[in-house]
């Protein structure tokens, strides 16, 4: 039987999948961060990157590779909150179904600032909110960073500090958002398998080696996902060199933070691979 590995095909993961070849009795899986959560605890899936909260909730069913995460510290340009009204004005926000972890920190932030909105699971846009069906709407991945990208009239000189309002709707990233409350990154997603399925050494150093071989390449991931999505390479590169692949010491602390903001248990299991 093939051993399954669960991805999101978010450009945000190119670097670690991009050069990543599966040898003969490896099988990649693709879906959406809520998809390969499940699958994983159904088993569809041997190894997976798992959204950040959902790892944490699953206390004791689920342990980390080590070195492996999608982090940010301050802006990641694609886990965005659209809106037209100020933040304290927002009352009916239209949120995704794609990720568990953006949604929670939303909820985190909008309780944390004393904003009483009401949360809605919708497939909405720029569309609805310009139309006032909803006075916020949370994207994520690569359909946040294209409507974002869409919103710039030009790209600056340098992209260091992008705007927050662009064409006239208010963007707030919810990674910079936590890092103005905590000066700490954001985990938004970790490699893990199942607590009784320690991964073979093999497959770690493959993956290893495919995101060893990304980030040397950055620039030619930055240009094939610019061309996939219509998006300004430069702007691209921008955007990925501000991961932080590697679960350091700061990145830890951030997911021990986000665990006690959202009132669970703060997790320590790592694989020794």
């Amino acid at each position: 039987m093939a051993y399954r590995i669960g991805l999101p095909r978010y450009a945000n993961t190119a670097p670690l999948v991009r050069y990543l070849k599966p040898p003969p009795g490896v099988e990649l899986v693709w879906g959406v961060p809520t998809q390969l959560n499940n699958w994983l605890l159904e088993g569809t899936v041997d190894l997976s990157l798992v959204s950040s909260y959902f790892y944490l909730e699953q206390r004791g069913f689920l342990r980390a590779l080590p070195d492996f995460s999608v982090a940010v510290l301050g802006h990641v340009y694609s886990v965005n909150l659209f809106h037209q009204k100020p933040w304290s004005e927002l009352r009916r926000i239209a949120i995704t179904s794609e990720s568990a972890t953006s949604v929670r920190l939303l909820e985190h932030l909008l309780s944390r600032s004393g904003v009483g909105a009401e949360l809605v699971r919708a497939d909405a846009g720029l569309d609805e909110l310009h139309r006032g069906v909803y006075d916020g709407v949370l994207l994520i991945g690569d359909r946040a960073l294209s409507v974002y990208a869409g919103l710039l009239p030009r790209l600056p000189k340098t992209v260091h500090n992008l705007d927050d309002l662009a064409g006239g709707v208010r963007v707030s990233d919810l990674a910079m958002l936590w890092f103005r409350q905590t000066q700490l990154p954001f985990v938004f997603a970790v490699w893990a398998t199942r607590a009784d399925e320690q991964p073979p050494c093999e497959i770690v150093e493959l993956l290893r080696g495919a995101r060893r071989a990304g980030l040397g390449r950055l620039a030619e991931v930055a240009a094939a996902e610019g061309e996939r999505l219509g998006i300004e390479p430069r702007l691209l590169q921008h955007y990925l060199w501000n991961f932080r692949y590697h679960l350091e010491i700061p990145d830890r602390l951030g997911l021990a933070a986000f665990a006690a903001a959202v009132g669970l248990p703060e997790r320590d299991e790592y694989w020794s691979v």
